[in-house]
């Protein structure tokens, strides 16, 4: 088989997770389509209830707590037992000196899937990305991404190193099997960079998200201004990141698709006056100890009254959480952040 490093950056490559055995893998999968038609089924029937159909009301409470109990080991909330977090690998104590001996973990493992066919959400995909960002830009992969972070003026994100002393690292806490508040047990996260080894806090997460939404809309205003920079990345670059993958999904809003190495929801309204999708890209993060999001919401731009306006971008909202607790869900909070400082700035 191949595997494009544009399978890996969007989950298609058939590499395993963190589970080994396929056979629960396919049973979390068909268990969570089951969820989301039952969800589906419930909306429907509350819908006709609120037309006068005459569906019983006691029907839509049943339905909604079979929804519930399916979807009760796919919600991340505190106290809630997530299984992912039940995988042995999460817990590794091992220190890699390097990305490509981290490769020995999962290298022998059969693939799950013909790449290209199914999305299966990978860290160990992104481990063997950092291989290749590695060999094809002659520099350790850590030393690459932290000469990167300086061009963006992230200087508070660094390598999650047990050993360095980091100034306000904050203490990670976890809820144990009886529901109690303890501190996270420790872990070397040296065996997965790429998927989850770097600390950063939430002002640093902002420069990142507005370097991004900068060079996405920096090419419609270029020839309005001509003492406008270039972004970091060019506008077709951006465009491409945030274009959803067939045959992907995303597990924090099923409005959404996977592009590369974001979670994007289109733009899009079926009927007047009726509820409408805005464009936005996210992406959770999940770690033993912590919680993240960022999620940026471009401003709708008219072309024709870009000349008009004295701002340049970056222009719409950016919202991060980052929260020193595991298996908290943040994407829908930080979407309704970001839809009521979009709504303030329409009512200006």
């Amino acid at each position: 088989v191949t595997i494009t490093t544009r399978l890996l950056v969007s989950h298609l490559s058939g590499i395993r997770h963190y589970e080994k055995d396929i056979t629960k893998v396919k049973e979390e999968k068909e268990k969570a389509n089951r969820a989301l038609k039952l969800t589906k089924s419930y909306q429907d029937k509350e819908q006709k209830e609120k037309e006068g159909k005459g569906i019983e009301k006691t029907d839509c409470v049943k339905q909604k707590k079979e929804h519930d109990s399916e979807t009760k080991s796919r919600n991340s909330k505190p106290g809630r037992n997530d299984k992912e977090f039940e995988q042995e690998e999460y817990y590794l104590k091992e220190k890699f000196e390097s990305v490509i001996e981290s490769l020995k973990i999962f290298k022998n493992d059969p693939l799950f899937f013909k790449p290209g066919d199914q999305f299966l959400y990978s860290t160990y995909g992104f481990t063997l990305l950092s291989a290749v960002v590695e060999r094809a830009s002659g520099q350790k992969f850590t030393d690459y991404m932290l000469k990167m972070f300086r061009d963006l003026d992230m200087l508070s994100t660094v390598l999650d190193d047990n050993e360095a002393m980091i100034y306000n690292r904050a203490r990670c806490y976890i809820y144990n099997k009886k529901g109690r508040l303890v501190n996270a047990p420790y872990v070397d996260n040296s065996y997965k960079w790429a998927g989850g080894g770097f600390l950063s806090s939430v002002g640093d997460l902002l420069k990142f998200g507005n370097a991004l939404l900068y060079s996405y809309q920096a090419g419609q205003f270029k020839n309005r201004n001509s003492k406008l920079l270039p972004g970091y990345l060019k506008p077709g670059t951006v465009a491409m990141m945030w274009t959803p993958v067939p045959k992907t999904e995303v597990s924090w809003d099923r409005d959404g698709k996977y592009a590369m190495a974001w979670a994007v929801v289109e733009k899009n309204q079926q009927y007047g006056c009726c509820r409408q999708q805005r464009h936005y890209a996210s992406h959770t993060g999940g770690a033993v100890g912590a919680s993240s999001v960022l999620l940026i919401l471009p401003e709708e731009l008219d072309p024709e009254a870009l000349g008009a306006w004295p701002a340049a971008p970056p222009r719409g909202v950016i919202v991060t959480i980052i929260c020193n607790m595991q298996s908290v869900s943040l994407n829908s909070t930080a979407l309704k952040i970001a839809r009521e400082f979009d709504k303030e700035k329409r009512a200006q």
